[in-house]
């Protein structure tokens, strides 16, 4: 009998320990639980926080930009009379447009960030992707950022000084303040940057309404003097042509925008395109009207344009160097606030530099070349994509007639500018190919010698610890 017991009360306490094995087995796996949706809200990675408004922003904001104001008298001066300007800019928004949607295919295609870094990956290979990278970080987006820079420094410094000039100093000092104030902020929130967008978008829509209304009513009225023999055929000559047709495009530019933050757009599959499209069918109506306003509203499209390309530009080297293509440091993001933190940082430096010795209309054709000789290679990649893939989901299709023509314009207008401006056109594409031996060197067969790579190691980890950053922890294409 005492066995009997001695039994039932070893079963009862095995029970009572199995029961609190259970209990704290139970708390531990809440614990887990707990951890696990902690570590989830903490991840180190790019959020989906860009929405359908602030998405037509970032495009509209650039579109319609500084641009306007920089490239009028480009066009006018290549173009050599009014009529002939105007049909120049008619031709670079129906360009422009048709642009746009191409890359509203390639957005929705492949929807990674990055822009025409990934196109061309995806498309055509590493070697074109690489070079674009190379001249994105070297002197695409240091000239951009320069142009747009200084005409907001001028803006808000002239009315000062009129009817003087104003210091050209002071106009590059505030130029970089201005880039500071926007790198500042893009190096905080995703969230504050295109809350700022959207507020510069709208302020410089009403202000736009407000200046194209006037000009309406005044050629209802009657005052076309502007317009007398305007269609002077003979003053455009075929070398001018391409110079013409690229301020026209460059007033356009920024309809890509959205395609190199693919991956923090809320729904892109259908954000983007209705982002695009929207955008562009406005721009194409409101820049007609459009040759002078107030200095204010200039200095506040230069800010709306400048944060655009701030924002977007780093988070292709971004996705470069996440892809193995470009320093890992650049694709590190800051662990509370959920920024491509060195990307930003890393460029500052160039802009500053090209800002301060950059000429406006040099910058221009400088860029150009390089510029839009890829995007035609994004577009064909697009269509070779199309004929290699022809069962690959696209949420979105462009017709192809459309892509077809925007290509070829493209081609023939970048090789046409090789006539027509052979020094700058011919920096640009030496600048380019300076690339190549670079990718063989770091990317196809790496081969720096060993002391160089425990340099850079050391310096890329200092920079990491400093910068508060570390590697994206969530796939987030």
């Amino acid at each position: 009998m005492e066995k009997d017991k001695r039994e039932r009360g070893q079963e009862r306490k095995m029970g009572e320990s199995l029961q609190s094995h259970g209990q704290m087995g139970h708390t531990q796996m809440n614990k887990e639980d707990d951890n696990k949706k902690k570590t989830d809200e903490e991840l180190v990675h790019l959020r989906r926080e860009i929405g359908l408004l602030p998405a037509v922003s970032f495009i509209m904001g650039t579109v319609v930009g500084s641009g306007i104001f920089i490239a009028p008298k480009g066009v006018l001066m290549n173009s050599g009379s009014v009529e002939l300007s105007l049909l120049v800019w008619g031709l670079c928004g129906v360009l422009s447009l048709f642009g746009a949607l191409c890359y509203a295919e390639l957005g929705t295609t492949f929807t990674k960030s990055g822009g025409h870094f990934t196109y061309l990956l995806e498309t055509l290979g590493p070697l074109p992707a690489f070079l674009r990278l190379w001249v994105e970080f070297l002197f695409i987006r240091p000239a951009a950022t320069s142009l747009v820079s200084l005409a907001f420094g001028r803006y808000v410094v002239e009315p000062f000084f009129a009817p003087c000039a104003a210091p050209t100093m002071l106009i590059k000092l505030v130029s970089i303040l201005g880039v500071t104030f926007l790198v500042a902020i893009n190096c905080w929130s995703v969230r504050l940057a295109s809350h700022i967008q959207v507020s510069l978008t709208f302020i410089k829509m009403f202000a736009l309404v407000l200046v194209i209304i006037p000009g309406v009513i005044a050629l209802v009225k009657g005052k076309t003097e502007n317009f007398q023999n305007g269609f002077e055929f003979e003053s455009l000559t075929l070398d001018r042509l391409p110079l013409a047709i690229y301020n026209g495009l460059y007033a356009y530019s920024g309809w890509f925008y959205l395609n190199f933050v693919t991956e923090e757009v809320k729904n892109p599959s259908r954000n983007i395109p209705l982002a695009i499209i929207s955008s562009m069918t406005f721009a194409t109506c409101a820049l007609q009207g459009l040759d002078s306003v107030i200095p204010v509203l200039v200095a506040l499209s230069c800010l709306g344009t400048l944060n655009g390309g701030i924002f977007v530009s780093p988070r292709m080297l971004f996705v470069g160097a996440r892809e193995g293509y470009w320093p890992q440091i650049f694709s590190t993001i800051h662990i509370r606030r959920h920024t491509p933190l060195p990307a930003l940082l890393l460029m500052y430096p160039l802009m500053v530099i090209m800002l301060i010795s950059g000429d406006i209309s040099q910058l221009i054709s400088l860029t150009s070349f390089s510029h839009w000789f890829f995007i035609a290679l994004a577009t064909l990649g697009m269509l070779i994509h199309r004929y290699r893939f022809p069962l690959h989901p696209r949420p979105f299709k462009v017709p192809l007639v459309v892509a077809v023509t925007f290509t070829a314009v493209s081609f023939f207008i970048v090789g046409l500018s090789l006539y027509s401006d052979l020094w700058n056109t011919g920096c640009s594409c030496v600048v380019t190919l300076s690339g190549v031996p670079v990718y063989y060197m770091t990317i196809y067969h790496f081969c720096l010698p060993p002391t160089w790579r425990r340099i850079f190691n050391y310096c890329s980890k200092q920079l990491q610890i400093l910068l508060e950053v570390a590697q994206q922890e969530v796939k987030t294409c």
